[in-house]
């Protein structure tokens, strides 16, 4: 359902609840021997590390409404060329930043959050702590398609 709802959303609010749901599951799927505590440790250490990539993507959706003032997918990609030009910056630290270039990196430290890698990937030996058929087909279907 959660992934159904992340893909099929037409705005980001959408899509961040369904990933934040397939989030969930992923936790659940982890800690279900639950009186285990090598799968509550692993479990734990899996939403932590997610939340890393959750943060970016709510901090790259929060620049697109800051930039866009919507969330609406086809909305942002009608008015994305007119903020192509180089007067549209994010400044931070009295350094400017081209804003469309930090929205998507925000959206793809989300991603890869999601999918593990680049240094998020440290999660992944200890999420084989769940039914392994099971854990296989969830992490193959979403984490991965992140």
């Amino acid at each position: 359902f959660f992934m159904l709802m992340s893909v099929t959303g037409d705005n980001f609010i959408q899509l961040f609840l369904g990933w934040e749901g397939v989030g969930l599951a992923s936790y659940l799927l982890i800690n279900f021997w639950f009186t285990r505590l090598q799968a509550n440790k692993a479990a734990i250490k899996a939403m932590l590390v997610n939340r890393v990539g959750d943060f970016g993507l709510a901090l790259g959706i929060m620049g697109c409404f800051t930039i866009f003032q919507t969330v609406d997918f086809s909305t942002i990609f009608a008015r994305a060329s007119a903020f192509s030009e180089p007067h549209h910056y994010f400044i931070f630290c009295n350094m400017r930043f081209h804003a469309i270039t930090v929205i998507c990196i925000l959206l793809f430290i989300g991603a890869v959050g999601k999918s593990a890698q680049i240094g998020l990937h440290t999660r992944l030996p200890d999420a084989m702590e769940g039914p392994t058929p099971v854990s296989a087909s969830i992490h193959a279907a979403t984490m991965v398609t992140a």
